[in-house]
């Protein structure tokens, strides 16, 4: 038996913005935001829920910013870096800086306000994993100092400024003049979603109505007779009932003057392709996502279509900005925990191929008009000179 062998301690490490307690009722991480934006952001999260082309809208811009890699001046520090971000633990079960900042990204977008933490061990020596904090469990404030952002977070409604606040990144959409918050990309489609709603409720309701038909059977006895009027139409009902819960098709026969007529077949339902549409075209605008993008065909022209592709590419442009300072703070920690001083950029991928070779072509261009300049000017001043 082995008396000294010694214990190896275990690796663990703790979360300074995690949740401190369990949530159990479905609607109580609505209620944890503070002040009013417990029910702006619950309503932006049930906006993605109900409206299925506001879900996929900020899912597919979240993709199209693309991925990234490291650019350091050292290639040993350079390739030991983009190898770290690549194998980094995220959250409980992901993988990988990019499934990071995909996640920071959607939730910048939809609440306006997105919360990430870098994770050290449980030896402060190095970066552990990173973590997409719950904007629940943080409140986020301006106090004395205007330009100096102080984090708390919530324990038991009791706020506790965070112990390393600068472990913690924050990053605001648009915000307004002296706010800390952001504006979420679907401020403003509230009312513009709620209609959409209601005219698709309408249609399934109508269409259980009228789809599901129902008769009304019409017995008018005639006149100057001794017949049991009560009599004969439960007998008319009877028979009518035995022959619409018969599964095969049966016959009704009757004598007399009764009228049958389907309940709701006189009713015309309303055309809902044309407020459907501008309501989609208010929302999309919103997001700024092209309509082919998302299966939508509303584009007439090839040029109209290039445009927007344009327009979607300048917004995954300034998404990316904001992003970029998130990175080199999480690279710039891991360079300090090195003991590096190496300068890092970072590099983003081109969105597509197509962008690309555009991209190509115009400067191609550009350069032969340049050139073509160049010839005739070298043309004139060779004139002027003979003359």
């Amino acid at each position: 038996m082995n008396f000294f062998k010694s214990k190896k301690k275990e690796e663990n490490y703790f979360v300074q913005t995690a949740p401190s307690k369990k949530i159990t009722h479905p609607l109580e991480e609505f209620c944890n935001f503070p002040e009013r934006l417990g029910v702006e952001f619950g309503l932006y999260l049930a906006m993605k829920e109900s409206v299925p082309v506001i879900d996929a809208a900020i899912s597919k811009v979240t993709r199209l910013v693309g991925g990234f890699k490291i650019e350091c001046d050292d290639e040993n520090t350079q390739r030991d870096l983009n190898s770290f971000l690549e194998k980094i633990k995220v959250n409980s079960c992901s993988v990988g800086a990019e499934s990071f900042i995909r996640t920071y990204m959607n939730q910048m977008l939809t609440y306006g306000t997105a919360a990430g933490e870098i994770v050290l061990n449980s030896y402060g020596s190095g970066i552990e994993a990173l973590y997409n904090a719950p904007l629940q469990n943080l409140v986020l404030k301006v106090e004395s100092d205007v330009l100096k952002l102080s984090i708390y977070k919530k324990s038991n409604s009791e706020l506790t400024p965070v112990r390393f606040p600068e472990l913690v990144m924050i990053s605001a959409l648009n915000p307004e003049p002296g706010k800390v918050y952001g504006n979420s990309i679907m401020k403003g489609l509230p009312f513009f979603s709620g209609i959409l709603l209601k005219i698709f409720n309408s249609i399934g309701i109508n269409w259980e109505r009228i789809g599901n038909a129902r008769f009304i059977v019409t017995y008018k006895p005639p006149a100057n007779t001794e017949i049991n009027v009560k009599e004969r139409a439960a007998q008319i009902a009877r028979e009518w009932s035995r022959v619409m819960k018969n599964e095969s098709p049966s016959d009704f026969v009757v004598v007399g003057d009764v009228e049958i007529k389907v309940i709701g077949a006189d009713n015309q339902i309303l055309d809902s392709k044309v407020p459907v549409r501008q309501i989609l075209e208010q929302i999309l605008t919103k997001l700024s996502v092209p309509p082919f993008l998302l299966g939508l065909s509303w584009s007439a022209t090839e040029t109209m279509s290039t445009q927007q592709a344009d327009i979607l590419i300048s917004e995954l442009d300034s998404y990316r900005r904001i992003l970029t300072p998130v990175i080199s703070k999480i690279c710039k920690t891991w360079l300090l925990f090195k003991g590096c001083n190496t300068e890092h950029k970072v590099k983003w991928e081109f969105i597509n191929l197509k962008d690309e070779l555009r991209g190509a072509n115009a400067r191609l261009i550009s350069a032969k008009a340049e050139e073509i300049v160049q010839k005739i000017e070298t043309k004139n001043k060779n004139f002027r000179e003979d003359v």
